[in-house]
């Protein structure tokens, strides 16, 4: 299992249009791939899920992946936080 943790930097947190992108960057991956938030760990595939998460600004949030593709997963992931988040 590969995972990071990340600060939520985006005005908005995981909003829907932010939530969505980020979904379709983790559907890339065979990885099952979740997002851990305040005990509560969610499907990242998922945009229901991410939404309903309710994760702001400055709220800290891990990411976790396990399979075939793990650490592209993971890599992936991370960047497109630090780029959209």
């Amino acid at each position: 299992m590969k995972e990071f943790s990340y600060t939520l930097k985006d005005g908005q947190g995981l909003h829907a249009g932010g939530a969505g992108r980020l979904v379709s960057e983790a559907r890339n991956f065979n990885s099952n791939i979740s997002i851990v938030y305040n005990d509560r760990i969610e499907n990242l595939k998922r945009l229901f899920a991410v939404t309903c998460l309710g994760a702001k600004k400055g709220d800290f949030v891990t990411v976790r992946a396990q399979g075939a593709d793990e650490t592209e997963a993971a890599n992936a992931l991370e960047n497109y936080f630090r780029a959209n988040l």
